[in-house]
């Protein structure tokens, strides 16, 4: 009896031994699957806030037929994707850029134009939302010429304002405002940065010469409301273009200039400085505890 109770006894241990295995494995098993559920939770969360987008791989310049070997897919966040960025190679095979793309940087459609417009007409050129409107500026005001298609310029305009004096005449003051900052220029007269084709290539087209008498027709890229501003400052003054680095997009205020604004900056208005200068002698009188300073009478 006693030895079947021990067999009874190992038997019945083996048996839970073995049910604690199994109910331990479905538990690693349960908890492995809860951990997959989660890691696919957390994968799904974040592919659907990333992008997978084109980037150079190197410096293209401006006139490039866009190939294969140019680019490379990069993932990046929702919200540091770029307007229009590009997130397939066949949507631009074959199509040329038409202005620089640095290394790393996302491909953008309003750096590209199909091939069929290789030829830049300004109709083309114009970016979605912008107006091309010209105006005319003599060759300093063009930056003696060096200006070209694809660069970006801040307008200045040169117009009388009205100033009324202390005596209540009006006059006109010669005053320059900054207009607008980080334009891009379109065209520099019939000069669109053109591309021509060579050997299967394509190369900037010369650029056209000015119109007579000295003036050159800058076209800018201006909102509906920025175009009749310049349409309105061409009839009551002139305008003069400053050159911006390609770096630079920064906006900055920028304060109108007139002939009192000149003489501030140059004499600006001392501060801290006592108006009256005081030329008393004074002694000092010991009352008690206290000490007090008597202008001495003259």
């Amino acid at each position: 009896m006693a030895i079947e109770k021990q067999k009874l006894i190992l038997i019945s241990g083996v048996v839970l031994g073995i049910m604690a295995i199994v109910m331990t494995k479905m538990y690693l098993d349960q908890q492995r699957q809860v951990l997959q559920e989660k890691a696919k939770a957390a994968i799904a969360n974040m592919q659907s806030n990333q992008t997978a987008v084109l980037v150079a791989k190197r410096d293209i310049p401006q006139g490039s037929v866009i190939e294969p070997e140019m680019f490379e897919s990069s993932i990046v966040p929702n919200k540091f994707v770029q307007p229009q960025a590009v997130t397939s190679l066949d949507r631009i095979s074959g199509m040329v850029s038409v202005a620089p793309i640095s290394k790393g940087e996302q491909i953008s459609l309003s750096k590209l134009i199909n091939e069929k417009k290789a030829s830049r007409n300004l109709a083309g050129v114009t970016p979605s939302g912008k107006r091309a409107i010209s105006i005319v500026v003599d060759n300093i005001a063009s930056l003696s010429g060096m200006v070209n298609p694809g660069d970006y310029v801040d307008v200045l305009a040169i117009i009388p304002m009205p100033i009324q004096g202390q005596d209540g005449q009006v006059t006109n003051q010669t005053a320059v405002i900054p207009l607008f900052q980080n334009i891009l220029v379109l065209a520099v007269g019939q000069n669109t940065g053109g591309l021509v084709s060579s050997s299967g290539r394509y190369t900037k087209a010369d650029p056209s010469p000015s119109s007579s008498g000295g003036n050159i027709l800058i076209t800018l890229a201006l909102g509906p409301q920025e175009s009749n501003l310049v349409a309105f400052v061409q009839e009551q003054g002139k305008m003069r273009l400053v050159m911006r680095s390609p770096a630079d997009a920064k906006i900055e205020p920028v304060t109108p200039a007139s002939w009192d604004s000149l003489f501030q900056y140059i004499m600006p208005p001392k501060e801290n400085v006592e108006s009256v200068v005081d030329t008393n002698e004074y002694i000092e009188v010991l009352r008690g505890l206290s000490k007090e300073r008597v202008p001495l009478s003259k």
